[in-house]
């Protein structure tokens, strides 16, 4: 509608001779409803005519022609109100929507873009704010998609690194005799026993950083052997998770992958002077950025996070002409973020401006925040088991008669759209604190209340006779 009101307003000035740039970002929307839908503020015109602008708002009045969905204009000072008849512009829309169908809103963009989310590590907890990222995700792709925009969905995950080699350690020192499992609860218990333990006894921390430097290495067969178990059993939880969040990834890229292109590009920097050796460690100094000190490589000369993720940016390109590239990571991370970026610039990598990255914040119960390197954390498995219940007594509280297996299978899909729509209806940057009661509320803005609304739609679709002819839609009060 803005757009016709502009097209009506510059065929008007045209036919008088009258220029004036961005005639739509002028028009306003009113304050007060009894004032119209749209507004044109004439004080623009008056330095070009030097005319009073309430006279030439009367005199614009008595040029334009109105349009078939502008049903009159009236002059409110300098001010050019217009009102749409609202009943044919419904009618129009109404039309519209039932001969496009599902295709309502869609706009072809014709664009490649890479999504990364989520991110889960192996050999750690997945956690409820690894929920929110992984939403966040798998609903941008989706909006996208519909613009049928080509997306990419890829999971870069930690399989290597100080947290695995604080896992392999704990288990061949603590837990040997345990066998292997394909469970979060039972992995993450491993990793969050290490960190109590090396926390309590700092010599320990050397056995560690041994173990992490012969996993990078590869030479050491049996612990290769642990690594490739350990790291399938891990991957094999997390696809699990990913099947109940109704999420998919089209690639997926890990650390192991990235090792040796880091330290490649760590070296090249330290030759091109971006990078320098500082007591035996790779760096980057971004303290005249304020962005602090980038280390690339360990005095050990093992690979950190940094370097790797600047070899994951050039696979990334290599392998795929992307037009657009978003990260969903966490607030926590946007100090990384912005040290990335800033030596991607300093690299001079023509497609940098391609980047963005979504921050989010962290997701709070209320008795705190969640981590995966304390026992102070709600697993994901846990956290659903916890939903899953609540879910059933609500149920049960509608529908007493329902088979064991049926209020299984409703109780999760309720539980997951609770959980995935309480993070998502609200802003991405802001800290969230998760409440079971507020997400499983029936009544409101939740995600039961829009299964429920969607079901009673379907529901008053199945009714209506397919053969009944479709009746004219010509009369619709304001309402």
């Amino acid at each position: 509608m803005k757009q016709q009101i502009t097209k009506l307003l510059e065929n008007t000035l045209k036919k008088e001779n009258i220029k004036l740039d961005s005639i739509e970002n002028l028009i306003e929307i009113p304050p007060n409803p009894e004032f119209g839908d749209y507004a044109f503020p004439c004080f623009s015109l008056s330095k070009i005519l030097k005319q009073n602008p309430n006279q030439i708002a009367e005199n614009l009045k008595q040029k334009i022609k109105l349009s078939s969905e502008i049903k009159k204009i009236e002059v409110k000072g300098a001010y050019l109100n217009f009102f749409i008849d609202k009943i044919k512009f419904s009618c129009d829309l109404i039309k519209k929507i039932l001969k496009e169908k599902e295709n309502f809103g869609k706009q072809k963009i014709n664009k490649k873009t890479m999504i990364e989310f989520s991110q889960a590590n192996t050999h750690k907890a997945f956690h409820v704010g690894h929920i929110r990222g992984t939403s966040i995700g798998e609903s941008l792709s989706r909006i996208s998609e519909f613009f049928e925009r080509k997306i990419i969905r890829a999971n870069y995950q930690g399989d290597t690194g100080m947290h695995v080699a604080k896992w392999i350690w704990c288990y061949k020192k603590y837990h040997k005799n345990e066998e292997l499992k394909k469970d979060e609860s039972w992995i993450a218990s491993i990793y969050v026993d290490a960190v109590k333990r090396l926390n309590e006894n700092e010599g320990l921390k050397k056995e560690v950083e041994e173990i992490n430097k012969r996993l990078e290495l590869g030479t050491d067969s049996n612990l290769n052997k642990l690594w490739g178990k350990t790291r399938k059993l891990s991957l094999e939880s997390l696809e699990k998770i990913y099947s109940e969040l109704n999420t998919k990834f089209d690639i997926y890229y890990f650390e192991s992958e990235v090792e040796e292109g880091g330290r490649k590009i760590s070296k090249e920097l330290v030759k091109k002077e971006i990078a320098k050796i500082s007591d035996g460690a790779t760096i980057i100094d971004l303290e005249k950025y304020n962005l602090s000190v980038w280390v690339l490589l360990r005095s050990d000369g093992t690979t950190l996070y940094s370097a790797k993720d600047l070899a994951l940016v050039k696979r990334k390109f290599k392998n795929y002409n992307l037009n657009s590239y978003i990260y969903v990571i966490a607030n926590e991370q946007d100090l990384h973020m912005k040290q990335l970026f800033k030596t991607l610039e300093l690299m001079n990598f023509k497609e940098r401006e391609k980047f963005r990255h979504i921050s989010f914040g962290i997701v709070r119960l209320p008795h705190g925040k969640m981590s995966s390197r304390t026992g102070d954390n709600i697993l994901y498995s846990d956290f659903l088991k916890e939903i899953l219940e609540y879910s059933k007594k609500r149920i049960i509280e509608r529908n007493k008669t329902l088979t064991k297996k049926e209020l299984e299978k409703r109780a999760l899909v309720i539980s997951i759209a609770a959980i995935k729509y309480s993070m998502l209806k609200q802003t991405p940057n802001k800290n969230i604190i998760f409440s079971k009661e507020n997400a499983l509320n029936f009544e409101g803005d939740t995600g039961p209340y829009l299964l429920y609304s969607f079901a009673r739609a379907n529901s008053i679709l199945k009714k209506i006779d397919k053969k009944a002819k479709q009746k004219k839609i010509s009369k619709l009060n304001k309402e």
